[in-house]
């Protein structure tokens, strides 16, 4: 008798003696060889459901998640709808879809991970809540949504396997989500780096609490741009303030008001009624003239103010709009201007960049390309971004109230960090940020709020 099978009738005798009951079996590998599997149930094992049992919870479990995942897509776009006709004003009707939602996404992640326990063979009474709890921190989340991980970061070829979701998920998404990784930013920079940035440059190293300035009183406020103009040209100065509200089919209204005061108390200077519509919230003002988008194109505008003309129209090669590539809170926010220390940018994303956000410095005059980086941060991943010191930054969420600025692509040396700077948005819905050079502040739009953050810079 071979000394297999005495090893097999040792451990028989001895389980049975315990009140188990084990089991041997001898199957072919296929190859030629033997193999010999002695098994005997654990107490845990004994509970477990026959295997025709688990599969059929597997597939009930299936299909549970996709009635929950279609329940949880009709109920955002019901709160949006509602959103719409409240003006931001919560009622009960909204208030009790908030409360079922959050229910849902419990019942979600809970079935989700019960699926998960089926699928590694565990019995659907065991629980293991350490090792849950850390497949819920790798990603549970992100797999639902089917978005990039950490680990699995796209860059170059990768980059066309990105899945873009439809612009009606972005802001149920970002509601749920906390965090979307962009990337591990692999930098594919289109030219060499910008010239040296003013001795005053440096890192953002933190961002204060905001100060709110102005509320809009009407739904047309929700969503809009203020500006200050950091190198201004007479008869304007550094105290001028601009304002567009965004929110709208035919946006043609620029208000000028004094100083911040006058911004406080809604008194406007002057309303400049603009040539062509502005499209979302990615206007500035530089050097005396309005930068903005063109309604419905990609077409760039430059409008002097002191004329009241458009000087300069230029198309932006490539770059998409109308909700093509926005940032997460959607909004047609597919070209954003931006102003810092060393002169005028865009922010824009391509279908030959993938999503991926694209960077230009432009000529203020002429809105001529200067140099372009190609990084590697998704565009529809981020809810905002700035740029200070020719430094890209981007902002994970806009409606999480504890945000986080996340990523940093510097255009001066061509590389790329990830960051954790706490960004707070106090009315739960941003869609504007912008830096002023001259202030060295943070402009933004949060919920028909516009707030001002104070901000700290170590040297490069």
């Amino acid at each position: 008798m071979g000394v297999t099978s005495l090893l097999a009738i040792a451990c028989s005798l001895v389980l049975t003696a315990r009140g188990q009951s084990p089991t041997f079996s001898r199957t072919s590998s296929g190859d030629g060889r033997c193999m010999y599997s002695f098994t005997v149930p654990s107490p845990a094992e004994e509970r477990c459901s026959e295997p025709g049992e688990a599969l059929r919870a597997v597939r009930e479990l299936q299909r549970e998640r996709a009635a929950q995942r279609g329940e949880l897509e009709s109920m955002g776009q019901r709160l949006r709808l509602l959103e719409g006709r409240l003006g931001g004003r919560e009622d009960a009707e909204t208030g009790k879809l908030r409360a079922d939602k959050a229910d849902l996404l419990r019942r979600l992640q809970a079935a989700e991970q019960e699926n998960a326990r089926l699928r590694d063979g565990r019995c659907p009474g065991h629980r293991d809540s350490a090792r849950d709890s850390q497949q819920l921190a790798r990603g549970g989340r992100q797999d639902f949504f089917n978005v990039p991980s950490r680990k699995r970061a796209p860059s170059g070829r990768e980059a066309s396997k990105w899945n873009f979701e439809s612009t009606g998920y972005q802001e149920l998404k970002s509601e749920i989500i906390t965090e979307i990784p962009a990337s591990k930013l692999a930098p594919q920079s289109e030219s060499g780096g910008t010239s040296q940035s003013p001795a005053d440059c440096g890192m953002l190293e933190w961002v204060g609490e905001p100060v709110t300035f102005q509320k809009a009183d009407s739904i047309v406020g929700r969503y809009g741009v203020w500006m200050k103009d950091p190198e201004p040209v007479p008869p304007h100065s550094t105290e001028h303030i601009w304002r567009i509200n965004t929110v709208g089919t035919d946006i043609r209204q620029l208000y000028e008001y004094q100083d911040l005061d006058q911004f406080m108390k809604g008194h406007t200077s002057k309303v400049y009624l603009l040539p062509e519509p502005v499209e979302s919230t990615g206007a500035t003002v530089y050097r005396g003239s309005l930068y903005y988008q063109k309604r419905k194109s990609r077409t760039l505008l430059r409008f002097e103010m002191k004329s009241e003309t458009i000087l300069v129209r230029k198309d932006l090669a490539n770059a998409g709009y109308r909700g093509v590539f926005p940032y997460s809170w959607g909004g047609y926010t597919d070209i954003d201007f931006a102003v810092d220390e060393l002169g005028l940018w865009v922010i824009y994303s391509t279908s030959q960049a993938y999503g991926a956000i694209v960077i230009s410095k432009l000529d203020p005059s002429t809105l001529e390309v200067e140099q372009t980086w190609a990084t590697a941060i998704r565009k529809r991943a981020v809810a905002n971004s700035f740029i200070i010191c020719g430094v890209l930054y981007t902002i994970n969420s806009y409606s999480n109230q504890n945000a986080v600025i996340n990523f940093a692509y510097n255009t001066n040396t061509n590389s790329s960090k990830a960051l954790a700077i706490q960004f707070e948005n106090r009315y739960r819905y941003n869609s504007m940020v912008d830096y002023n050079p001259a202030e060295k502040k943070i402009l933004a739009w949060d919920n028909f709020n516009m707030v001002m953050y104070d901000i700290k810079l170590t040297k490069m």
